[in-house]
């Protein structure tokens, strides 16, 4: 009997563990799946939880109800992956020893990297919403703020979901309308970014929106410290921005398992072939999710779509083919925009976001890149898709791993003029 083990039973690893189980031959191969925490949460639910549209129920399921028959569930703490002799130490001495690794341990905020970010303040008038904790706090707060300076911020990138403080800034002017005090509160959304979004075609777009918004836009702002007796940021640049509520998203880093295994870079993201999802150091572990270093989102839409690649690679692996399947940083997030509207973005490695129609060309039902109310409904409808359908690895007709450009309005690159 071979030994398959996944590190991780979130998004990834719980994907990646049901499309295996289905497809591999369970007498020759074990599947094990490890992870230390019991809960698993719907992370896009944290958006919502701030603003009263989700209930911290809404969000969070046992890890063990979404991993399905065949697979063994070892709930334990990771101590490091010793690559050179394929076992994984636990941290509570046991040892488990793998003829294929998967490392989908995935990323987590990391406030103590900014100079006095969780100081007096923290939690209190200083909050980040990409935690289940962090979220519920900083709905407390949002029921008592009263109108100030409301200050929207990114640390640095890369981070989960880099369209989620957009999203933060866009509800956070609906949800003060509705509260009758958007005319008392001054939004302030600060980013390391040259402009609104790192694409540029969506940039722009995201940008004006800001602006129709009246939402006041720092860029280029390089935070060095905050000052929670002044309520106060400050840049390298000695730039500074004054807050009321400062919603922050801190830097983001991978486990500290992939720093104890000599695996990550200085942010513990793990080398992995950008298509094949082969780890760049030891050819038998293969990363996916949030956990590699590879230049596409850190969102469960890359996840699904890489899960379904690797799951071919690893397939081929076994029978010792070459691996043929290849990823293309396929990506497609909604951006909540608030007033019950959203905006849906598709786009890969080389493609950048542009209008379109998706799933179907021409037909659509939704539309790319444009603000309308069934993208808010596809965006409020992907939690029951999430818990049902995602996590069992269950199909999706219409939905590829692969970006299709059908259907998408691509610019015409202008002619080269020819060499004299």
């Amino acid at each position: 009997m071979k030994n398959l083990l996944i590190l991780g039973a979130g998004t990834a690893g719980t994907m990646m563990a049901n499309h295996l189980r289905k497809q591999i031959d369970l007498n020759q191969w074990s599947i094990s799946i490890v992870d230390e925490e019991p809960q698993h949460y719907y992370q896009p639910g944290f958006l919502f939880m701030p603003f009263g549209i989700y209930e911290p129920a809404d969000v969070v399921q046992p890890k063990k109800k979404f991993v399905g028959k065949g697979v063994e569930y070892i709930q334990a703490s990771i101590d490091r992956v010793d690559g050179d002799h394929n076992k994984v130490l636990l941290q509570d001495g046991n040892e488990l020893p793998y003829d294929i690794l998967i490392i989908a341990t995935g990323c987590h905020p990391a406030p103590e990297e900014v100079e006095e970010l969780t100081g007096s303040g923290w939690g209190k008038d200083v909050h980040e919403f990409y935690t289940f904790e962090g979220s519920s706090k900083l709905a407390e707060a949002m029921k008592g703020f009263n109108g100030g300076k409301l200050v929207v911020h990114i640390a640095e990138l890369p981070i989960k979901c880099p369209v989620a403080p957009l999203e933060f800034a866009f509800l956070a002017d609906w949800w003060l309308g509705q509260k009758g005090i958007r005319n008392k509160t001054e939004i302030t959304y600060v980013t390391p970014l040259s402009s609104a979004f790192t694409k540029p075609t969506a940039s722009k777009m995201l940008g004006h929106m800001l602006e129709d918004k009246n939402i006041r836009v720092v860029t280029d702002f390089n935070i060095s410290e905050v000052d929670h007796q002044a309520k106060q940021m400050k840049s390298w640049g000695e730039e500074s921005v004054d807050y009321d509520l400062l919603v922050t998203v801190p830097p983001n880093m991978g486990s500290e398992m992939v720093d104890r295994s000599g695996l990550g870079d200085e942010l513990n993201f793990i080398a992995t072939d950008p298509h094949t999802l082969q780890s760049k150091a030891h050819s038998n572990i293969f990363v996916l999710g949030d956990a590699t270093d590879l230049p596409t989102s850190k969102a469960g839409s890359v996840a699904h779509f890489q899960a379904e690649i690797l799951t071919e690679n690893i397939l081929s692996y076994m029978k010792g083919d070459a691996l043929n399947a290849r990823f293309d940083g396929h990506a497609n997030c909604f951006v909540e925009s608030g007033h019950n509207k959203a905006i849906l973005l598709d786009f890969n490695y080389e493609q950048e976001p542009v209008p379109g129609t998706f799933p179907l060309p021409g037909i659509g039902p939704m539309k790319l890149l444009r603000e309308s109310r069934l993208n808010h409904i596809g965006k409020m409808a992907f939690r029951w898709v999430y818990w049902n359908v995602l996590l069992p690895a269950r199909p999706m007709p219409g939905i590829s791993p692969h970006m299709t450009k059908l259907g998408k309005e691509i610019p015409k690159k202008p002619k080269q003029p020819n060499a004299a």
